[in-house]
């Protein structure tokens, strides 16, 4: 598990899910979900916001977990959601933004598993590289 990673991927998540809750036009308008003037519904906002502080939620726990059983619940909680997010984002947004939104979440799902698969064995130079073979 590359803990610097996983705690990288949750400090960004964090962040954006505040920001987003904030101004939900920042997700919207990228998902094709405003009108022709680019404003974002009311009813759209409301919708945004519970997703943002799930993920500004799921971030700070991989910030704040301990790592081991809880920082590893925690990335598959992540995952889940932006795998999640893939799928139900691919199925129902605007064909002109549908690709983009997969990508980006699939995106995210993909670092956190690779980091939370990932050999944390240390080199023999303690450096966290990779190991050396015989």
């Amino acid at each position: 598990m590359r803990v610097g990673v996983l705690r990288a991927v949750g400090a960004v998540t964090a962040c954006y899910g505040v920001v987003v809750a904030a101004r939900p036009q920042l997700l919207a308008r990228p998902s094709g979900l405003v009108d022709e003037a680019g404003r974002t519904a009311e009813a759209t906002r409301t919708s945004l916001r519970p997703l943002a502080w799930r993920d500004a939620a799921g971030g700070l726990a991989l910030v704040l977990a301990p790592e081991g059983p809880a920082l590893t619940t925690a990335a598959w909680l992540r995952i889940a959601a932006d795998l999640g997010d893939a799928v139900l984002l691919g199925a129902t947004l605007p064909r002109a933004a549908r690709a983009k939104a997969v990508a980006v979440s699939v995106g995210w799902g993909a670092l956190s598993v690779a980091a939370l698969c990932a050999d944390r064995t240390r080199s023999p130079g303690g450096d966290g590289g990779p190991r050396l073979r015989s």
